[in-house]
């Protein structure tokens, strides 16, 4: 397969229009499934990525009850270039949700959820003990569930990281997003020393745990850095590697520098895995939590 180096055309101009082979399942209304879900995080008072992130799965994922629980509200004490969830003061946590999510869990009958979060930077422990507690919750009402994490950096914090480490995930999942170069741009409040020693430090803390971590393309990066940054990766002993394309959610984010084609998809997918990545997800729509259940299974044996 012959590959066309993003260097050699860094100086194209921003694409007008989606290309052929990104289409986004629509929601049907006749789809039940995906009406449950939301009836249920609605009555449950709960967040979902999946929504506040206009993921372009949420069809697909709402429509086999597959979910990604957003918890510590919906409001991010960070503005990043790329994201929809919005920027503000938070709300004080809320220490019974834990409880809410543990039985959504089991109202759903989920073998395999993924938890994430807004940041709250404006805590020393930047909400670990909510993770810890929705882990351990969990696994009281569904014993068969495994679970994945997609945590914040905590500022590089090791004693937060361990709060969560310590609830023993089936998958540490901290999404490095970007470039090393672009970082600050994309990501002004985040650092990318913040990105190594979480990743770094939790499979130091817990060899035998899945690490995992996701990077858009199309933000302006070349060809070259995005390798460099997949070195990085593997270098920092990541398992699951998930690559996809960047979506501008409105047109005041981050405007998109070019669309990847799927061949470029499946030359990122084979060089991931010859780097050592156990798991390569790389598509066009491929996001943090896309066929999250397969990894475990695989990976780890779980049915």
């Amino acid at each position: 397969m012959s590959r066309i180096p993003l260097d050699s055309i860094s100086e194209a101009p921003r694409p007008k229009r989606r290309p052929s082979w990104i289409k986004v399942r629509q929601i049907h209304d006749t789809n039940d499934n995906y009406h449950f879900l939301k009836e249920l995080m609605r009555q449950k008072s709960l967040h979902t990525v999946c929504e506040e992130a206009r993921c372009p799965n949420i069809g697909e994922c709402w429509g086999s009850r597959t979910a990604t629980f957003l918890i510590m509200g919906d409001t991010c004490t960070r503005s990043c270039a790329f994201c929809d969830v919005k920027t503000g003061r938070p709300l004080p946590m809320d220490w019974v949700e834990p409880e809410r999510v543990a039985q959504a869990v089991r109202a759903m009958n989920l073998k395999h959820v993924v938890i994430t979060s807004v940041n709250r930077d404006e805590r020393p422990d930047g909400g670990a003990p909510i993770f810890a507690a929705c882990i351990n919750r969990i696994r009281e009402v569904q014993l068969d569930c495994s679970i994945e994490v997609l945590i914040p950096d905590f500022k590089g914090s090791r004693d937060a990281l361990q709060t969560v480490m310590d609830a023993r995930p089936e998958i540490l999942n901290h999404n490095v997003e970007t470039v090393q170069r672009l970082f600050r741009t994309i990501q002004p409040q985040d650092r990318y020393e913040w990105a190594q020693a979480t990743l770094t430090n939790a499979k130091e803390m817990a060899p035998d745990l899945l690490t995992k971590s996701g990077i858009m393309v199309g933000l302006g990066e070349t060809w070259n850095e995005l390798l460099a940054t997949l070195r990085d990766l593997r270098d920092w002993h990541v398992d699951i590697l998930t690559i996809g394309q960047y979506l501008q959610p409105t047109r005041k984010h981050w405007p998109i520098e070019r669309y990847y084609t799927p061949e470029e998809f499946a030359e990122l997918k084979r060089i991931g895995l010859e780097m050592g990545f156990r798991w390569v997800e790389s598509g066009p729509l491929v996001r943090s939590s896309y066929r999250a259940h397969e990894q475990v299974e695989m990976l780890l044996g779980k049915q």
